[in-house]
């Protein structure tokens, strides 16, 4: 009579799974028995250095610092919010799901071996989870920068099996989990090269290999602009380059207007806007070159580097773009002026006034948070007749317009897809207490909303009177004293700007 206690062979998910641990392990056996030239010295200082993240929070700094650009900030900041998630998730679900004891060291030589091992479970890395989340997050910002953070994270993931931290599958699934984390991080806040650039409507301009009868004017107290001056003549020979003090640059435009088939201008917006209205004065394309801190109208093109401007000058390609007006300007003779990003009246003006006042002596971003604190202390609401026609009294802390509508990609506004809209994004943070809260809440709400602090609004034309003496107005950075009363509205595609097609 057979035995109810028959021996029942295995499921086949049960062989499965043992047929991977022993692999699993006789490949960590194999790392851990096999000599390495040179890894003995590197890959342990390696793996303790990565403890913590303490590695990619330098290489990050190390990425903004050298980097010289607003792509290589992003790529850092990219990164470290990827290592971020991934730790998160890592520590909090993927370490308490599965319990799994870490290797047994009898195989690893000892001088390979970590100084202090560690208690968690080891399924999975959380070292090889941060170093990819971190390599991939800097290569979907900045492919250069993510080829060379790509091998050290490589290093770093291998190092866990190598010093007896990890099984490889640890490894492998940790990894797994990095990249994972830096993908959603794209899904919350999309990369620029997901972001398409303003495409309408296009139009052509002067084809100049080599910079060919352009003469690019430089401002040479904006940001980046000397540096930037320097890779423009590496990348356009045939080019002409003037640099130029602040109270010359209005001389330089004209004549290079004037004698140029193109104009080149490289700066901040403040730059950029005086170039603007000079090339359409004349009728002549303009080519822009980022050289400033922000440099907002050059990114909303889809313009990062000298190379995407030196691609958009050899094949030709240009948009139209609007160009917002307020009138009577800040000049003599009540002329208009003009913005290319912005205009706003209320704090915001005087915002800009203190920031410019501390950014040469403590950097761009610690004075604009001091200036934020200055100002929201001391200022009260202006008070103005705002609307569409005549309008009405209103005490308001800040009205914003933007020349084309902004988007929100993330947390707040970032930027226009279309840069020719006819639209005017008009925004008014409502007088009351506690402008700071205000200012936030405006920032965080989405276009077009509306609540008892903040109020969004597409319009072609906004009328404002009855300003006080002394208002400031602030249009593309730069800050001027109001007029009594004003209108603010758009030249349609009124200017013509080099931008590269997308690759």
């Amino acid at each position: 009579m057979p035995s109810v206690h028959a021996h029942v062979p295995p499921r086949a998910p049960g062989r499965i799974a043992a047929w991977l641990s022993a692999r699993d392990r006789a490949l960590f056996h194999g790392v851990a028995t096999h000599h390495w030239p040179g890894a003995d010295r590197v890959l342990p200082r390696l793996s303790h250095g990565a403890n913590h993240g303490v590695l990619w929070f330098a290489t990050a700094a190390g990425i903004a610092a050298l980097g010289g650009s607003n792509r290589a900030r992003r790529a850092a900041v990219r990164g470290v919010a990827s290592l971020a998630l991934a730790s998160a998730a890592v520590n909090t679900i993927g370490k308490r799901s599965v319990r799994r004891g870490r290797p047994v060291l009898d195989a690893v030589p000892l001088m390979r071996q970590l100084k202090r091992q560690p208690i968690t479970t080891s399924f999975p890395s959380g070292h090889s989870a941060s170093a990819a989340a971190f390599a991939t997050g800097v290569a979907l910002e900045s492919r250069g920068w993510g080829a060379v953070v790509a091998p050290v994270a490589a290093s770093v993931a291998f190092s866990r099996i190598y010093t007896g931290a990890h099984y490889p599958s640890d490894v492998l699934v940790g990894a797994a989990l990095g990249i994972g984390a830096a993908f959603a991080v794209r899904g919350i806040v999309p990369t620029r090269d997901q972001i398409p650039a303003p495409g309408r409507p296009y139009t052509e301009a002067p084809t100049l290999p080599g910079g060919k009868d352009l003469i690019v004017v430089v401002n040479k107290q904006s940001g980046s602009a000397v540096a930037t001056a320097a890779l423009v003549r590496d990348a356009l020979p045939r080019a002409h380059v003037v640099e130029c003090e602040p109270d010359e640059l209005s001389a330089e435009l004209e004549k290079a207007a004037q004698q140029g088939r193109a104009l080149g201008i490289c700066g901040g917006d403040g730059t950029v806007n005086q170039a603007a209205v000079v090339a359409v004065r004349h009728g002549v394309p303009l080519a822009v070159f980022p050289g400033g801190t922000l440099n907002h109208f050059a990114y909303d093109l889809g313009i990062e580097e000298v190379h995407d401007t030196c691609r958009a000058l050899a094949s030709g390609d240009a948009v139209k773009v609007d160009l917002g007006r307020f009138t009577p300007g800040p000049g003599p003779g009540g002329e208009p002026g003009h913005f290319l990003n912005t205009f706003s009246l209320g704090v915001y003006p005087e915002l800009v006034r203190v920031r410019e006042r501390w950014a040469p002596r403590i950097g761009g971003w610690p004075a604009g948070v001091l200036a934020a604190a200055e100002v929201l202390r001391g200022e009260r609401p202006l008070e103005a007749n705002i609307g569409e026609h005549k309008g009405r009294r209103r005490a308001v802390w800040m009205l914003f317009a933007g020349n084309g509508m902004y988007q929100r990609f993330g947390a707040a506004p970032a930027r226009r897809l279309d840069l020719a809209d006819g639209l005017l994004d008009v925004r008014v943070v409502h007088g009351g207490r506690l402008p700071g809260l205000r200012l936030l809440a405006a920032a965080l709400a989405g276009p077009l909303s509306r609540s008892p602090v903040h109020a969004a609004q597409r319009l072609r034309k906004v009328w404002i009177s009855d300003l006080a003496p002394g208002t400031l107005l602030a249009y593309d950075g730069e800050v001027a004293e109001a007029p009594r009363e004003l209108a603010i509205d758009k030249v349609g595609e009124a200017l013509t700007v080099y931008r590269p097609l997308p690759l």
